[in-house]
């Protein structure tokens, strides 16, 4: 019967373009946006991947979640650059409901393995005085 062979397709077809728009919003988000500018600009990662740091794919796939109205970013992506390639990794969280994100982890994975911390906890925080009364 045509009919119970149709069924399944369109439920596979329907499936995927939820996954593929899902993708994209997070991939369009500011967090994303964000994170790959600030690799951009990152010493060492520029020294380790070089000039014009982009998504790996052209259809970039971002892993993990991305729940700013929950507090909770953990989301990963392949990058490269003229020099190498790799996977950013960023993940925060912000503890209250009227609390500032606190980044966790940033980081750099190369493909040879090394695991490069972009996140510099040295740096004063910018905002102390907002992150003391969000507390």
């Amino acid at each position: 019967n045509p009919t119970l062979l149709t069924i399944p397709l369109f439920a596979s077809i329907l499936l995927l373009a939820a996954v593929g728009i899902f993708n994209y919003q997070k991939s369009s988000s500011s967090v994303v946006s964000s994170t790959l500018y600030a690799l951009r600009v990152h010493p060492v990662a520029r020294e380790l991947l070089g000039e014009d740091i982009w998504f790996k794919s052209r259809v970039p796939w971002i892993q993990g979640t991305m729940s700013q109205l929950r507090g909770n970013i953990d989301i990963a992506y392949s990058v490269k650059g003229t020099k190498g390639e790799g996977v950013m990794r960023f993940r925060s969280v912000r503890r209250g409901r009227m609390g500032l994100f606190e980044t966790l982890d940033w980081s750099l994975a190369m493909r040879d393995g090394r695991k490069i911390v972009l996140l510099d906890k040295s740096v004063p925080d910018p905002y102390p005085r907002a992150a003391a009364a969000a507390a």
